[in-house]
């Protein structure tokens, strides 16, 4: 018991020590799943805005040269905008009407693909 005088001294009981351990532990077993979703779904976010930079890098690309690009690489930097995001793995395809982009981050679990232009971008 709390507040129980041995040789002068108070202090907690083995008992009480031994439920709030069980308790952070119960606690701890409900939190950290919680956190690794929310994890995983800003690594899905990165993934997805990924995507829609590299949509408007290749309209962008588009305009200068009237068909799409196939290359993430001539995409990148100041010319269309486009920067990577770390972990995110995005693959682009595209010819003269049509593109086609693919995107996934490394800690994710989604993959996503949008069919451009004007697509909507799936899961």
């Amino acid at each position: 018991m709390a507040g129980t005088k041995l040789n002068g001294r108070e202090g907690f009981t083995l008992i009480e020590l031994m439920i709030v351990i069980a308790i952070i532990g119960i606690l701890a077993a409900i939190a950290i799943p919680q956190f690794q979703a929310y994890r995983v779904r800003g690594f899905n976010g990165t993934s997805l805005g990924d995507i829609r930079n590299l949509a408007t890098a290749q309209e962008c690309y588009y305009v200068e040269t009237a068909t799409y690009c196939n290359s993430v690489t001539n995409l990148l930097g100041a010319n269309y905008g486009y920067v990577r995001s770390n972990g995110v793995i995005i693959e682009t395809s595209g010819d003269s009407s049509e593109y086609t982009i693919t995107a996934y981050h490394s800690s994710g679990d989604r993959t996503y693909t949008l069919a451009g232009p004007g697509g909507v971008i799936a899961d």
